[in-house]
């Protein structure tokens, strides 16, 4: 099974501003969030933000991350972005795994990966 993984994540959130960044037992919430991906059969895992203590966050604990256009108004918007800028085939399963889903577990990821490959309509 190939499927990518998007995360995306804002710094400004409205309720809680620097939530991805947020300490949960050491690390931040991100980086909680990506190592669930990890531990998922994605064949690629990308964070998707608008900021900069984001992507130095992301650098330090070793994911790929982005840069995107900060005016989106959704995750969903980063995840089409990101798409884009790789130039990704209409065909190429894609979880938006959201970046404050810190426990997530990695099975319930390839569980919804496997249905998108099984059902692609």
């Amino acid at each position: 099974m190939s499927y990518a993984i998007v995360i995306p994540a804002r710094y400004d959130s409205k309720r809680l501003p620097g939530k991805a960044l947020k300490n949960i037992k050491g690390k931040p919430m991100i980086q909680r969030v990506h190592e669930a991906a990890h531990s998922s059969q994605a064949s690629e895992i990308i964070v998707a933000t608008d900021s900069e203590k984001i992507k130095k966050a992301c650098d330090q604990f070793g994911a790929k991350c982005l840069m995107t256009n900060e005016q989106h108004r959704s995750g969903t918007d980063r995840v089409n972005e990101i798409a884009e800028k790789l130039n990704w085939p209409d065909e190429r399963i894609i979880v938006n795994l959201q970046g404050d889903n810190a426990l997530m577990p990695s099975d319930n990821i390839d569980q919804v990966a496997n249905l998108l490959i099984d059902q692609p309509e």
